[in-house]
């Protein structure tokens, strides 16, 4: 007979989630007859399922491994007794997503949440990398509350150009500035090109991808050592195997996000997206995923805490080493030591061991110069800090860690762009009236302004500017930033302009005052001037004319310091963090 749970309530296996014909038994009699056309027996189908999201695709070389990571994961699931089950769902691959992938990022959330809700399985494998598909696996994983598992693709190795190490994305942006500058030839950067990304597997660096494999190791919904193993090693392979085994005993267990996805858990998180320098893009996917669990993340308690957290990984953009590095160092658990007693280390994790007894039982750490200890920091400020002020009053985020630091107390003369086009259109224009000492304002680049908040935060250097070597100017936007950017850039602001933020009432010639120290970013301008710009905004843009996906997003997605989620997707919030 199939497979049920302890609670005669909760079916099992084939049982699950059955089709609605009005007889439950023959539903069951129908469901196993055709799966039977793909060769299953029924001892085979009386057994645990557990599925497989199957995030493959050829746009998406982070997610080359996963065939192999499937069939590893698989092998684990048969080995400890029960049946994997691969299924799709949209894979997203950050440079190949229009207009951006954190635009549909709450589009995979969906199809990951329904088509688990809708499938008979007892647990589920998360199998993502590249930078939205781990928030987006988890908040669809969080809100279906299935017993659920991440395993990620792992991180690429490094490439060499002319003896010097390099990998992306940091280097894409370094290099692509010094060719815009006219220090690298054309034939120089498509040489440099090729060497970027020289195997599978996401970004090698601290860019997103890397910085969510950690903080979901930290959260708990990864097994040990998960985050850092490089894609093509075979300890990743290794790892699969571990985690479908795994998968099939937190379905005997009952073991549910929600009871490891916790106020605490986050907290967790957070610590450790802050102590390795991570992305900006973390803290709104962090949000996110919180929400779909009913918990805000508080931006004046992360300031707080990032205040307390030093930087201690020495990591492309903000130190040097590259995730293969990171990985020797040993990964995660050395940073973990080192932030011990900053954690709350009673919290349950998807190995079965709370997080403090997967600290005391991983093998001593060894000498290495990636991970510094607390009282010998890479950067001692916290690596991001949030800012308020009357041109944010829901608050933005600066990467201080990343930034040039003469620059984080800075006036200057803003220079606006109006949107994307704008920018492409005027940024290197011999003629544009810009100074080093200037502001540059990107908006309509936030979450409906572009839709889809892209990594345009990152606003280059005009080029007339580069040309004579200008290497960073303050730079503000309603945009995100790649995590393997650098630079003194302000980002999320909040409310964006295309939602009536003040970001709309800066014009060119205004002056504008960072000051990163006192967490405030403002419009020099006098209340009664901006009133009467106020007054004189066109209406803001509205989801009427738009249609489909498009129609859904720009109607519910909600600003930056709410996770860009959409509104009705998050449960109430009856819990904060930090």
């Amino acid at each position: 007979m199939p497979q049920t749970s302890s609670k005669a309530s909760k079916p099992s296996g084939m049982r699950r989630n059955l089709a609605n014909y009005g007889d439950a038994e023959f539903s069951v009699f129908l469901r196993k007859a055709f799966i039977k056309a793909m060769g299953y027996s029924d001892d085979a189908l009386d057994r645990v399922i557990v599925g497989i999201v199957d995030t493959g695709s050829g746009y998406n070389a982070c997610h080359r491994n996963v065939p192999d990571l499937i069939e590893a994961a698989s092998r684990g699931v048969m080995l400890a007794g029960g049946i994997p089950v691969p299924f799709p769902v949209i894979s997203i691959q950050e440079s190949f997503s229009n207009p951006t992938s954190m635009y549909l990022r709450n589009l995979m959330a969906m199809d990951a949440e329904e088509m688990i809700r809708a499938q008979p399985m007892d647990a589920a494998i998360l199998l993502g990398g590249c930078d939205k598909t781990v928030p987006a696996l988890l908040m669809g994983a969080a809100s279906a509350n299935v017993p659920a598992i991440m395993l990620v693709t792992g991180p690429m190795l490094a490439g060499s150009w002319r003896g010097e190490k390099l990998g992306a994305c940091t280097d894409c942006r370094r290099f692509w500035a010094r060719y815009r500058a006219g220090e690298v030839s054309e034939q120089e950067i498509n040489e440099v090109n090729s060497e970027l990304a020289p195997t599978i597997g996401t970004c090698g660096v601290m860019g997103t991808a890397s910085t969510m494999a950690l903080a979901v190791e930290a959260l708990g919904m990864m097994l040990p050592g998960g985050a850092a193993v490089p894609a093509v090693h075979a300890e990743r392979r290794r790892l699969a195997e571990q985690t479908g085994a795994r998968a099939v005993a937190m379905a005997a267990e009952g073991l549910t996000p929600d009871r490891i996805m916790t106020p605490a858990a986050f907290r967790n998180a957070l610590r450790v997206l802050l102590a390795i320098g991570g992305s900006t893009n973390a803290l709104v996917h962090l949000t996110a995923m919180a929400g779909r669990c009913g918990i805000g993340v508080d931006l004046d308690g992360f300031d707080a805490m990032g205040r307390e957290t030093p930087v201690l990984v020495d990591l492309k953009p903000t130190g040097q080493h590259y995730m293969e590095d990171l990985y020797k160092a040993g990964g995660l658990m050395p940073i973990l030591r080192e932030l011990a007693p900053m954690l709350e280390q009673d919290c349950l994790t998807v190995a079965g061991r709370t997080l403090g007894e997967i600290i005391a039982a991983a093998p001593p750490s060894w000498p290495q110069t990636v991970i510094r200890p607390l009282k010998q920091p890479v950067y001692k400020n916290g690596a991001m800090a949030v800012l308020r002020g009357n041109l944010a009053p829901d608050g933005a985020i600066i990467k201080q860690a990343a930034a040039t630091q003469s620059l984080l107390q800075h006036e200057g003369r803003a220079v606006v762009f109006d949107g994307l086009a704008d920018l492409a259109a005027r940024l290197d224009a011999p003629d544009l009236d810009v100074t080093p000492d200037d502001i540059l304002v990107l908006r309509n680049a936030g979450p409906k302004g572009a839709p889809g908040m892209p990594e345009a935060g990152y606003i280059p250097i005009p080029k007339k500017l580069a040309q004579q070597g200008v290497k960073d100017m303050v730079r503000i936007s309603d945009a995100r930033m790649s995590g393997t950017a650098y630079g003194t850039i302000v980002l999320h602001i909040a409310p964006e302009s295309a939602a009536g933020g003040p970001l709309a009432l800066v014009k060119t010639g205004d002056r504008i005052r960072l000051d990163t120290a006192g967490r405030r970013i403002d419009l020099l301008v006098e209340e009664a001037e901006l009133e009467k710009r106020r007054a004189a905004l066109p209406p803001l843009p509205s989801g009427e004319g738009r249609r489909g996906y498009e129609r859904l997003y720009f109607d519910t997605v909600t600003q930056a310091e709410r996770g860009c989620d959409f509104d009705f997707a998050i449960p109430e919030i009856t819990k904060k963090v930090p």
